[in-house]
């Protein structure tokens, strides 16, 4: 893909550690799933504490310490490139909650040398 800059879908993709795909981690295989349909980029984020749907808190906190920690898998390209994806999610998630929106991109580079 040449040229992200401009407006651009941002997905964000609500997970737990613990959460699979075909024995996998749901984390890697929706990274790879993205860079096989040739996505600008993902990101992995891993949250200290958080709680979803069932209100459990999941938190890195010595004495509670979870197994179980929030993920949150960001992805930014074009809105017709996130839709097409959206239905491979489905399959794959078991829980969890997708968010879209608008966001405006501003691309940095390296200076040549």
């Amino acid at each position: 893909m040449t040229g992200l800059p401009g407006e651009r879908t941002l997905m964000r993709i609500f997970i737990g550690e613990s959460d699979r795909w075909q024995k996998q981690p749901l984390h890697e295989a929706l990274l790879e799933l993205f860079r096989q349909e040739g996505f600008a980029g993902a990101t992995v984020l891993k949250g200290v504490a958080g709680f979803g749907a069932q209100s459990v808190v999941h938190t890195d906190r010595l004495l509670t310490l979870s197994r179980d920690l929030p993920l949150v898998v960001e992805v930014v390209d074009s809105e017709e490139r996130i839709q097409a994806v959206l239905p491979r999610l489905d399959e794959m998630l078991q829980g969890g909650m997708v968010t879209l929106e608008k966001a405006r991109v501003i691309q940095y580079r390296p200076a040549p040398e």
